[in-house]
């Protein structure tokens, strides 16, 4: 992992993603699934909130494992069809946008991807 964003750069990158979750949200009824495709926006911009709100009072290793830990606790969905589960998708994209913004190494990530339970057992 590269060297840690000081808590200013993780809110910068936080509000700009949520931002761009925001601009989802107004084009939702463009798409196939609205719905869908606005709950997906929403989900992540509600992470982007929780981890912005996070990151107000706490160092930026803590905020990374704070968001491996919401991380692993959702539930796999991966090969559901695009429009379902769009909370669970929503929140994972949001996570995984987070790690590429911290510089999460991949190996990190593949390991808190591996904790994750499948959607029946969550």
């Amino acid at each position: 992992m590269k060297e840690l964003l000081s808590t200013e750069q993780i809110l910068q990158g936080l509000k700009h993603y949520r931002r761009i979750a925001r601009q989802d949200m107004l084009r939702a009824a463009e798409t196939p699934h609205p719905d869908a495709f606005l709950k997906h926006a929403e989900s992540r911009r509600e992470i982007y909130a929780n981890l912005g709100d996070y990151a107000g009072g706490h160092a930026a290793d803590e905020v990374l494992h704070h968001a491996l830990e919401l991380y692993q606790k959702l539930p796999f969905v991966t090969g559901s069809a695009e429009h379902e589960f769009p909370e669970i998708k929503g929140q994972e994209n949001a996570l995984e946008n987070f790690f590429l913004l911290m510089g999460l190494d991949p190996k990190t990530r593949r390991e808190a991807r591996s904790k994750r339970p499948k959607l029946n057992e969550a």
